[in-house]
C-alpha cells in the first residue's frame, strides 16, 4: 500500500521509495527514508495535502508524493 492509502490515526513504516531524481530527493530531504515510522495526523478535505508526523516533525506531503512512498501498517 502507499502512504496515500493510509488512514488518519494509523502508524505505518516506509518499505520503499519510488520515483527518481529531484522527486525522490525531496522526499528524502523531509526525513522520509526506508524503515522510518510515519503517523498520519490529518488529510485535507480534498485529499491534498496529507499531514504526517515523522522523527518528531510535523510535515505536509503532497498527494502525488505520497503515492511514491510504499508503506506497511504497524499493528
Amino acid at each position: 500500500m502507499t502512504l496515500r492509502e493510509a488512514k488518519v490515526g494509523q502508524t505505518v513504516r516506509v518499505l520503499k521509495l519510488h520515483g527518481e531524481g529531484p522527486v525522490k530527493r525531496r522526499i528524502m530531504d523531509m526525513g522520509i527514508t526506508k524503515g522510518q515510522q510515519i503517523y498520519v495526523r490529518k488529510v485535507a478535505p480534498l485529499g491534498d495535502p496529507i499531514e504526517i508526523t515523522t522523527r518528531n516533525y510535523e510535515l505536509s506531503v503532497r498527494k502525488a508524493d505520497c503515492e511514491m512512498i510504499e508503506v506497511e501498517l504497524i499493528p
